[in-house]
C-alpha cells in the first residue's frame, strides 16, 4: 500500500442530537441569529447557528481543552 501526505480522513457523519432548551435560552439564540443576519447580510436558521457556537465555545474554553488533552483523546473536527 502507498503512504501518502494526507492522512485517512476522519468520519464526517453527522450525529443528530435532540435538545430542549428554556425560553430565555430560545430568545437568545433567536437574538442571535438576527444578529447574524444583521452582519453577515444571510439569514441562517436557529438550528443551523448552533453546531457552530458549540465549537466555537468548546474550542475558546482552555480548561476544557487541557481536561481533554489529559484525557488522551485526539481532537476530533
Amino acid at each position: 500500500m502507498p503512504e501518502l501526505k494526507l492522512a485517512r480522513i476522519p468520519d464526517r457523519t453527522p450525529v443528530k442530537l435532540t435538545i430542549m432548551v428554556m425560553p430565555d435560552l430560545h430568545l437568545a439564540l433567536t437574538d442571535y441569529a438576527r444578529i447574524y443576519a444583521d452582519t453577515y447580510g444571510r439569514e441562517e436558521p436557529v438550528a443551523e447557528l448552533i453546531p457552530a457556537i458549540l465549537s466555537a465555545f468548546l474550542d475558546s474554553d482552555r480548561g476544557f481543552l487541557r481536561a481533554r488533552e489529559a484525557l488522551g483523546r485526539e481532537k476530533s473536527k
